[in-house]
């Protein structure tokens, strides 16, 4: 009896299989049967692109819709290349869905033009194509191209703003004027208020504005004031002095020509062993917020001042201690900040471009230098 309903189960099971084949061998396979097309008149288009007119559409650009076998919803992907190329390493300048035209700004073909290789101000060709693709299928690029011609501006993100650099034995890279020096961070809210807090060794400092060079240069005057060199043929100023190592607050005051240096008390202050830097600049969209944010290099000098060099998109940021959200510190102004000028609980403005990063934890000064090679 049991041998009588194995061969039941067996020849059922069969059948089973056998449905479930002929199920799948049915099903309807879906077919690309035609790519998108760009019309010719999108050929030779010539564009001459200005910064100031980066928020506007620099063009709205259409094609032909994409064919399948069956009723699908099907993504476009506008895409940039140099002339010639595979677009293996292509950039794309707009994605839509079920939609067959695509305004792009200004700064956007800009942006691609730069990745790509244009020469600032030069007249320089690029092959714009589209591709095709549906939902778990290989997208497929169109064969026909417009070859167009784009002159670009400089992309560099403006930065009318001065920063000042410590040298001296007092300081971490000692009488070297271009030893990845200590900045000053600088006032969100007035471009003339400098400050650090931090660790200076027994000795001496000056600040000087171009790593590499002595010139120019701000040093101790008399009764509280700066004294500035501006020039190789100006007097040397005399120095600022640290009788006893330790940390203090140095300021400066560029409309007044003042500045102070008082002792600061660091025994209340946390040590952290990571300080990261998080949020959608990292990406160019929410995803920046999520995960492990990106870890800055700790300085050996000072442990409380932490730096990073970073690629980072139009978004916004925060500074944040040990990977969590227990301890963080944010502003709202670009580019720097410190917590009595400006600085706050907020999310950095972001500009897309690579940065030098510069992060106090002792009091939240940050610094964001842009144009970074």
């Amino acid at each position: 009896m049991k041998n009588i309903y194995k061969i039941v189960i067996a020849l059922v099971s069969v059948l089973f299989l056998s449905c479930n084949a002929d199920a799948v061998d049915n099903r309807p396979v879906l077919e690309n049967l035609s790519v998108p097309v760009l019309p010719a008149s999108l050929m030779a288009k010539t564009y001459v692109l200005a910064e100031e007119n980066a928020t506007e559409v620099v063009d709205n650009f259409v094609w032909s819709t994409a064919e399948y076998s069956q009723d699908v919803v099907v993504t476009y992907t506008l895409m940039m290349d140099k002339t010639g190329g595979d677009f293996s390493a292509a950039k794309v300048l707009a994605t839509t869905s079920d939609v067959t035209e695509a305004s792009v700004l200004v700064k956007t073909l800009n942006q691609a033009a730069i990745d790509l290789g244009a020469e600032p101000g030069k007249a320089t060709e690029f092959d714009i194509k589209v591709k095709c693709s549906v939902s778990g299928g290989v997208g497929v690029v169109s064969e026909n191209k417009a070859t167009i011609t784009v002159t670009a501006y400089s992309g560099l993100v403006p930065y009318a703003f001065t920063d000042w650099y410590l040298v001296g034995d007092a300081t971490a890279a000692g009488w070297d004027t271009n030893n990845g020096n200590q900045p000053l961070f600088r006032s969100g809210t007035n471009a003339k208020l400098y400050k650090f807090t931090g660790y200076f060794k027994a000795g001496a400092f000056k600040l000087i504005s171009n790593p590499g060079s002595w010139v120019p240069m701000y040093g101790m005057g008399a009764g509280g004031n700066l004294a500035y060199r501006g020039g190789d043929s100006d007097p040397d100023p005399a120095t600022f002095n640290i009788a006893t190592a330790g940390y203090y607050t140095f300021t400066m005051n560029l409309e007044t020509l003042k500045y102070t240096l008082e002792t600061y008390n660091v025994s209340a202050a946390s040590t952290y062993s990571r300080v990261g830097f998080i949020g959608s600049s990292r990406t160019g969209n929410d995803t920046g917020w999520a995960g492990d944010d990106t870890p800055m290099t700790q300085s050996a000098f000072n442990s409380h001042f932490w730096t990073i060099t970073i690629n980072l998109f139009e978004g916004k940021g925060k500074f944040r201690a040990n990977n969590a959200w227990d301890v963080n510190w944010g502003g709202d102004t670009a580019f720097s900040a410190y917590p009595t000028q400006g600085t706050s609980g907020g999310d950095i403005p972001v500009a897309k471009s690579k940065y030098k990063v510069y992060f106090n934890d002792l009091d939240g000064s940050y610094l964001m230098i842009p144009n970074q090679q």
